[in-house]
């Protein structure tokens, strides 16, 4: 009889190692097939760009001729879009994950809060256009400008940094705050210099991917109505602007061969600018990474 239930169970061994094998075969498939597509993108891409990947490329403002233009004003105006979203989207953010997880009290109004900022990260990102184009191009009169798109474009990316910030400050053990406590501090103290200072890794790690996001993104703007040619810097922040995605995005709906190249350039800028900021935030969380 032992005998018996022995080879059942090595049967059932062996029948759960063969599915190992078959999962992990199929992982690899998987993987395999996505890495390669992607560098058959990536390579096609280069084969095109790199020969139009020159200075007048970052000096020249877009032109109706492929031979003198340029994306400057998309440069630009991208660099400004980054410049006005960041602070907004990190005071808010990172304000309102800091009061979710430190003084909002655990009842079920928070709870639902908390459901619905996991939602809204989830949420596809022309939602966020029409919501900017409601809000602040017809609301409140901001027109195609430069503010009503970043405003927009904060919209997008705060659900993001508001669950990434509080993951970081929920990972910081509770033996910190009590030790904070234990010496007289007050909670902002604790907050301010125990929590935050702790978390401030995984709280930048989480900054910066959502402002690489909102850096690729097309929908919203063209939906608030982002211009695709623009032959000028904006000034202030009623003007009108565009930015790389969209410029992008104008070239390659063109016909010619020459902008399908410039398009292939601006890809390979917009990839070196995403990847720049992606390894930031991995040299940001190693910096300030703290082990518990």
């Amino acid at each position: 009889m032992n005998s018996i239930f022995q080879d059942a169970n090595r049967q059932q061994i062996a029948n759960r190692r063969r599915k190992d094998v078959i999962i992990h075969l199929v992982f690899i498939v998987a993987t395999s097939i996505g890495v390669l597509a992607l560098c058959a993108l990536i390579i096609d891409i280069l084969m095109d760009g790199l020969s139009r990947l020159q200075p007048d490329l970052f000096t020249n403002f877009p032109s109706r001729k492929a031979a003198g233009s340029g994306m400057k004003s998309a440069i630009v105006g991208s660099i400004y879009m980054l410049i006005i979203m960041l602070p907004v989207s990190f005071i808010l953010g990172v304000g309102a994950a800091i009061y979710l997880e430190e003084y909002a009290g655990k009842n079920r109004f928070t709870r639902l809060i908390q459901l619905n900022i996991s939602t809204l990260a989830g949420v596809p990102s022309i939602v966020y256009g029409i919501l900017g184009l409601t809000l602040f191009v017809r609301l409140l009169a901001f027109e195609r400008s430069l503010l009503a798109g970043a405003f927009t474009m904060t919209l997008l990316v705060l659900p993001i940094i508001i669950v990434s910030a509080q993951e970081a400050i929920r990972a910081v053990p509770k033996s910190r705050r009590d030790a904070s406590f234990a010496l007289g501090a007050t909670k902002w103290q604790t907050v301010s210099r125990s929590v935050i200072p702790s978390s401030i890794s995984g709280i930048l790690t989480g900054v910066i991917l959502a402002m690489s996001r909102a850096i690729g993104e097309t929908a919203p703007l063209v939906m608030i109505g982002a211009m695709t040619y623009i032959n000028f810097l904006p000034t202030s922040l009623k003007d009108s602007f565009t930015v790389m995605p969209i410029q992008i995005y104008n070239w390659i709906s063109k016909p010619q061969l020459e902008f399908k190249e410039l398009a292939a350039s601006g890809i390979i800028v917009l990839l070196a600018l995403l990847l720049i900021m992606n390894f930031s935030a991995i040299l940001l969380r190693n910096k300030y990474q703290k082990k518990y």
